[in-house]
C-alpha cells in the first residue's frame, strides 16, 4: 500500500503546469466508440481512471493504445465484438456507466454492472435510464447488472431532467447523436466538460447546438468518424493548486488553465484576502499573512463545485474566525472531517454543513483518504500542518490527480511518496 509522507515547509512558489481535465477525458474515451475509425486524443492526464477506461474498451474488442509520453491516446472501435461491460472493471468506476449510451446507439445493446466509485453518497443512474427509455430503448434491471436494447435505431425525443446531472447529459447526449431526428435535453448540465464533449462530438460529425447553455438540441446523424481533439485543463486540479498556494502563503502561477472555469473558487479566494490574478492561460496566486474566514455553498456548475469543498474546508481551518460550508450534491462528502480533526482542526458537522473554527495550529498525523477529494483536502491540510503528515489509501488521491507530490515538490513542498 501507498501513503504520503509530508512534512511541515516553506511556503510554495514557482510555477505548476495543469494537466487534462479527468472528468472530460472519460466521457470523451466513451464518446470514441461511436465513431467508425480511430480518434487521437491529446491532453491525457494519465490517471488511474484513464486506464481503467481505456481497459474497459480494450475488453470490448476495441484498440486502445496510450503514446510514449502517456499524454495521447488512440481508441480504433472499429472491432468492437461484445457489449457486455466486465464488472470487475466497472466496479472501479463510476464513470464506466458511459459507455452505455455509445454502445447502445451504435450496437443497440449494453449490459453492464451497477458501477462503483468513490463512496461520497447516492448517485442513481435513473436520470440515464431515463433519457434512454424516452429514446425508445428496453431496460432491463437485475442482479446487479443494467441492459439496454433496440430493436431499432434511437428515437429523437425531448428529455427533461429532474436535476443538471453532468454525467447522465453526456450518456443521452452521446446515444442521441447516433439517432433519428432531434433530441432535446432540458435542464441538462451547463459544466465545460459537457461542452468540451460536445466539441469533440461535433469534429466526429455530430449535430449539437446549445453545449453549454441548459437546453441542449441534438440532430441524429447516420454515422460518426474518427477525429483528434484536445482535452480542456483540469479546473479542479487547478483550483487544488490555488488553495495549496493560499494554504502555505505561497507564491504560485498555475499554468494550462481556463481562467473562467475558475471564477467561483477565485472568487472565494480573493474574499479570503487571497490575491489571484488572472492571465490569459494562466493564474496567479499570492497569499498574503492572515486567511479570512468566508461561507462556501456547493452548486451546479457555475456554482461553487462539491469538487472543490474539502480543498476549501482544509484552507478554512486555517483562516481567522467562523466560517461556514453547506454541501447540496452529495450528502456523504464530510467523512474526511474526521481526519482533518485528528489534525487539530475544530469542525462541527450539522447535517449538509460543516462549522469550521478558524484555528492556526494544525499538527501532523496519520490520516486516510476516504475518497479523491478529501484525500487532496489532506495533503493540503499536511502542507501547513506543523511536524509530519502520513496519508494513507493514497490511491484515492491518485484517481484524480496526475504525479501529485512531484509537483508539489517542484513547488518546495516536503513530500515523499513510499511504497
Amino acid at each position: 500500500m501507498s501513503r504520503l509522507i509530508i512534512s511541515y515547509g516553506v511556503p510554495l512558489k514557482g510555477e505548476v503546469r495543469i494537466s487534462g481535465a479527468k472528468n472530460s477525458v472519460l466521457p470523451i474515451m466513451a464518446a470514441s466508440l461511436l465513431a467508425d475509425s480511430q480518434s487521437i486524443i491529446e491532453e491525457i492526464p494519465y490517471l488511474n481512471d484513464v486506464r481503467v477506461m481505456g481497459d474497459l474498451i480494450n475488453s470490448l474488442g476495441a484498440s486502445v493504445n496510450f503514446s510514449n509520453t502517456k499524454t495521447t491516446i488512440s481508441i480504433n472501435p472499429s472491432e468492437i465484438s461484445n457489449t457486455t461491460a466486465p464488472y470487475e472493471l466497472v466496479n472501479k468506476m463510476r464513470a464506466s456507466f458511459l459507455i452505455m449510451g455509445p454502445l447502445l446507439a451504435k450496437y443497440g445493446a449494453a449490459k453492464i454492472p451497477l458501477p462503483g466509485g468513490c463512496a461520497i453518497g447516492s448517485r442513481p443512474v435513473d436520470l440515464h435510464i431515463k433519457g434512454f427509455s424516452a429514446m425508445g430503448a428496453e431496460i432491463t434491471q437485475g442482479h446487479g447488472y443494467i441492459e439496454v436494447k433496440a430493436s431499432s435505431r434511437l428515437k429523437g425525443s425531448k428529455i427533461y431532467l429532474d436535476f443538471p446531472s453532468v454525467g447522465a447529459t453526456e450518456n443521452i447526449m452521446m446515444a442521441a447523436a447516433l439517432s433519428d431526428g432531434q433530441t432535446i435535453i432540458e435542464n441538462a448540465a451547463i459544466e465545460p466538460e459537457i461542452v468540451d464533449l460536445a466539441t469533440y462530438l461535433v469534429t466526429m460529425g455530430a449535430d449539437i447546438k446549445g453545449a453549454g447553455t441548459d437546453t441542449i438540441r441534438i440532430n441524429g446523424v447516420d454515422r460518426l468518424h474518427g477525429a483528434n481533439h484536445t482535452v480542456i485543463p483540469d479546473r479542479i486540479e487547478a483550483g487544488t493548486y490555488m488553495v495549496a498556494a493560499a494554504i502555505t502563503g505561497g507564491d504560485v502561477k498555475i499554468d494550462n488553465v481556463v481562467p473562467d472555469h475558475l471564477k467561483p473558487v477565485t472568487a472565494k479566494l480573493r474574499e479570503a484576502g487571497v490575491e489571484v490574478a488572472e492571465e490569459l492561460t494562466s493564474v496567479h496566486v499570492k497569499a498574503g499573512d492572515n486567511i479570512k474566514a468566508v461561507d462556501i455553498k456547493t452548486h451546479p456548475y457555475p456554482g461553487f463545485p462539491t469538487d472543490m469543498q474539502a480543498q476549501m474546508t482544509s484552507l478554512m481551518t486555517r483562516a481567522e474566525g467562523t466560517s461556514m460550508v453547506i454541501e447540496t450534491i452529495f450528502e456523504n462528502r464530510f467523512m474526511y472531517v474526521n481526519e482533518l480533526k485528528r489534525m487539530g482542526a475544530n469542525i462541527k458537522i450539522e447535517g449538509r454543513s460543516a462549522i469550521i473554527e478558524g484555528n492556526p495550529t494544525l499538527l501532523g498525523a496519520q490520516v486516510k483518504a476516504t475518497d479523491l477529494r478529501a484525500g487532496a483536502a489532506l495533503v493540503l491540510a499536511g502542507l501547513a500542518a506543523e511536524g509530519i503528515t502520513e496519508i494513507t489509501d493514497i490511491e484515492h488521491i491518485e484517481r484524480g490527480y496526475v504525479e501529485i507530490h512531484n509537483k508539489l515538490k517542484s513547488l518546495g513542498a516536503k513530500i515523499v511518496r513510499e511504497e
